[in-house]
C-alpha cells in the first residue's frame, strides 16, 4: 500500500512539473505542443504557397495586363484574378514584419483549422464575432481593407509581438503576383464583436488583428497600415515568365 502511494505521489509531482514547465513556456514563449503541430501545418502552408506560385500567374494572366502601364491597375487585375485560384486553408502568400522579426505563410481563410497553419487572411464569407461580415476582406491589390488575423499564445503565436508594432513600421505582403508594402498608422483595442475594423473605407489598408491581452479572448488588439508601394513581381523574386 505504501509503495503504491509513493508511485502515485511521484507520478502526480511529475505530472505537476509538466504542467508547470509548460505554463512557464507558455508565458514566456508561446504553447509549445501547439506550436509544433503549427510548425508541421506552416510547412505545408509553405509547400501549397510554393504550388500555387507554381501555376500563378499563367501567361493568359500576365497577357491581361500586357497593354497597361500603371502598377496599381495591374496589380488590381491580376488580384481579381488570384482570388478564383485560391482555397479555404490554402498558403497564399508570406507577411514579413521586421518590427517582430515575423516571416511566415499567410492562409486563405480565419476558421480554426486554417488559423493552425499560420496567419488567416479574412475570407469573403468568414464571420467576425457572431456577425458575417457581408462583402469581406480584399486581397491585396484590389484597393480595400485587406484583414487578416491571427494567434497570440497558441499554433507558432505569429502575432504574440503584435502590440509591439509602432506607427511608421513597415508590413510587407508577398503574393505570387506581386508585393505589397504597407506602412503602419495607428492602432486600437476593440471588443471581438466591432466587425467595423475590416470595413471598406475607400482604399487600400491592411488590418491586423489578435486576441487581447495575452492569454485572453476579452478584446482585439487591432493594427492598421496603409499601402505606400507595390513592386510587381512573382513570389520568391521569380522573373516574370514570358506571356
Amino acid at each position: 500500500m505504501h509503495r503504491l502511494l509513493r508511485i502515485l505521489s511521484t507520478a502526480l509531482i511529475t505530472a505537476g512539473l509538466v504542467i508547470l514547465a509548460d505554463v512557464g513556456l507558455t508565458l514566456a514563449w508561446k504553447e509549445p505542443v501547439s506550436s509544433i503541430y503549427g510548425s508541421i501545418q506552416q510547412g505545408e502552408a509553405e509547400e501549397e504557397l510554393d504550388e500555387l506560385a507554381a501555376r500563378f500567374p499563367r501567361p493568359r494572366d500576365l497577357a491581361a495586363i500586357e497593354d497597361t502601364e500603371d502598377v496599381g491597375e495591374q496589380a488590381s487585375e491580376l488580384a481579381d484574378r488570384f482570388e478564383d485560384e485560391v482555397e479555404r486553408g490554402e498558403g497564399i502568400g508570406r507577411i514579413g514584419i521586421d518590427a517582430i522579426d515575423l516571416d511566415v505563410v499567410v492562409v486563405e481563410g480565419t476558421d480554426s483549422d486554417s488559423l493552425r497553419k499560420g496567419p488567416g487572411h479574412y475570407a469573403r464569407e468568414d464571420r467576425i464575432g457572431n456577425r458575417r461580415r457581408g462583402d469581406g476582406s480584399a486581397f491585396p491589390g484590389q484597393g480595400e481593407t485587406v484583414g487578416i488575423a491571427g494567434h497570440r499564445t497558441t499554433y507558432l503565436a505569429p502575432f504574440r509581438q503584435i502590440d509591439e508594432i509602432d506607427e511608421g513600421d513597415e508590413v510587407i505582403l508577398e503574393m505570387p503576383y506581386a508585393t505589397f508594402t504597407y506602412e503602419v498608422t495607428e492602432h486600437e483595442i476593440v471588443l471581438p464583436s466591432e466587425t467595423s475594423v475590416v470595413e471598406n473605407v475607400g482604399h487600400e489598408r491592411l488590418v491586423l488583428t489578435a486576441c487581447h491581452p495575452l492569454y485572453s479572448a476579452a478584446e482585439r488588439y487591432v493594427v492598421y497600415a496603409d499601402l505606400a508601394d507595390i513592386s510587381l513581381f512573382a513570389a520568391g523574386d521569380r522573373a516574370w515568365q514570358d506571356p
